[in-house]
């Protein structure tokens, strides 16, 4: 692909060790791509440096998260193809040819961490456990759902812009909603190098419960009854089963206890919620296809 094609974007917070490296990298390789930092609020010079090694900078007055720093560049780039690029160098800007090549038999591709990839344990299990549950919701394997380097068309990341959040949970939202419309996603292997200055803006134990939120969220969105259905089903075979002990070890007649109604009750409930859910899902993607 033609590097005059392209526009990289690269969200930036206080990346000021890394960022001139990064952009000097990217003008080797691609030298007629467009380059797009967006400084979500940095208090060092990372906008400085960026415009000193010829990017295009965009800056926000205040830091408002790495998924708004993606949409801000989605809304202000300008080429036909979008790679997303960090800024710490963990990415190897000869990759990039790896993923754009895709384009076009595929929708979106995902630079996934091959297991050369320098990630702690910690880091490395939140991963794992995201990715089994993104496959589980999308029904294709997800081998790493929280890898920000990808590639899409511009005008296919457009359509998905008000489904995205603003904080980390980017990359995930954008790989199950590029699944879940139908489009084709391909993963390939690239491998993530240590982070080579600043300081990381992801802390697992600060996220632990910004990962469940995150679960959840895309429990919700993407695929509702895979998350209301097991439990609706877990809670009418308990009910179904108390009932049937409470009858065969004490009452001896037909009877469902107050318990056991609640139970049924509760089962019941969930799995109505969760057919609202799907419907409302439903509409959120047919607000894609018309736009």
């Amino acid at each position: 692909m033609r590097s005059e094609q392209l526009s990289i974007l690269i969200p930036a917070l206080n990346e000021a060790a890394t960022i001139g490296d990064v952009i000097t990298q990217l003008r080797a390789a691609y030298p007629d791509a467009e380059i797009l930092v967006i400084d979500d609020g940095s208090t060092d010079a990372t906008a400085q440096l960026a415009e000193a090694a010829t990017a295009r900078v965009v800056r926000h007055p205040y830091n408002k998260g790495n998924g708004a720093s993606v949409k801000t560049g989605l809304r202000n780039a300008t080429r036909e193809v979008i790679v997303i690029f960090d800024a710490d160098g963990q990415h190897d800007a000869a990759d990039i040819e790896k993923i754009v090549s895709q384009i076009g038999v595929y929708d979106l591709v995902v630079g996934a961490r091959d297991e050369n990839s320098q990630t702690d344990f910690g880091r490395r299990m939140y991963h794992h456990v995201l990715n089994l549950l993104a496959t589980y919701l999308s029904g294709l394997n997800v081998p790493d759902a929280t890898s920000g380097f990808r590639a899409a068309r511009r005008a296919d990341l457009l359509q998905f812009i008000h489904l995205l959040p603003n904080g980390f949970s980017t990359p995930v939202t954008t790989s199950l909603a590029f699944i879940k419309a139908g489009y084709s996603v391909k993963f390939v292997p690239t491998t993530m190098l240590k982070r080579q200055g600043g300081v990381s803006k992801i802390k697992p134990v600060r996220d632990g419960t910004r990962f469940i939120i995150i679960a959840f969220r895309m429990s919700a969105m993407f695929a509702p009854m895979k998350l209301f259905l097991p439990v609706s089903a877990a809670l009418f075979v308990i009910a179904f089963v108390y009932t049937i002990l409470d009858i065969v070890l004490f009452t001896h007649r037909l009877y469902i206890t107050n318990s056991a109604a609640l139970l049924f009750t509760m089962a019941i409930l969930i799995f109505l919620i969760g057919l609202v859910a799907e419907q409302i899902a439903a509409l959120r993607f047919e607000r894609v296809e018309k736009v």
